[in-house]
């Protein structure tokens, strides 16, 4: 049975299931933000994944973004640029960052990991962001 690192859930929570992933928005007002999690046992690269699931997860990357990019005009922040890793430096499982890059924004033109304290949403915006961003992924 798969399960996500625990790390996980002190940054983000659960948005939905995709086919492949689990999709979670990160807790932080200051970017639009989602973070793909293959439910692939064991995976921690790209690679520990077999075609076509690679295949779908791209399909989920171009989601997310669309996703993301509601979520940019949910908080009258239009998204400019969109960045997608996967890093896995501090949490080895297997997931992939989109994140809705502004010319204006906090880090810009820098990465967003490590940049300063998170903030996290108001209720409010917590509210349309998950509407926006629901809408997109269908759910």
């Amino acid at each position: 049975m798969f399960t996500h690192d625990p790390a996980f859930d002190a940054g983000s929570e659960r948005l939905a299931s995709l086919p492949l992933c689990d999709v979670r928005l990160q807790r932080d007002a200051r970017f639009a933000w989602l973070v793909l999690i293959p439910r692939v046992e064991g995976a921690r690269e790209i690679e520990d994944l077999v075609a076509a699931d690679r295949s779908t997860l791209m399909d989920e990357i171009v989601l997310a973004g669309r996703a993301v990019r509601a979520v940019g005009e949910a908080l009258g922040r239009p998204v400019d640029k969109l960045n997608v890793g996967a890093l896995g430096n501090v949490t080895p499982q297997l997931h992939v960052h989109v994140v809705g890059r502004r010319v204006d924004d906090a880090a810009w033109p820098g990465p967003v990991w490590g940049f300063g304290a998170a903030t996290d949403y108001n209720a409010g915006d917590l509210a349309r962001v998950r509407e926006a961003a629901m809408a997109v992924l269908g759910g």
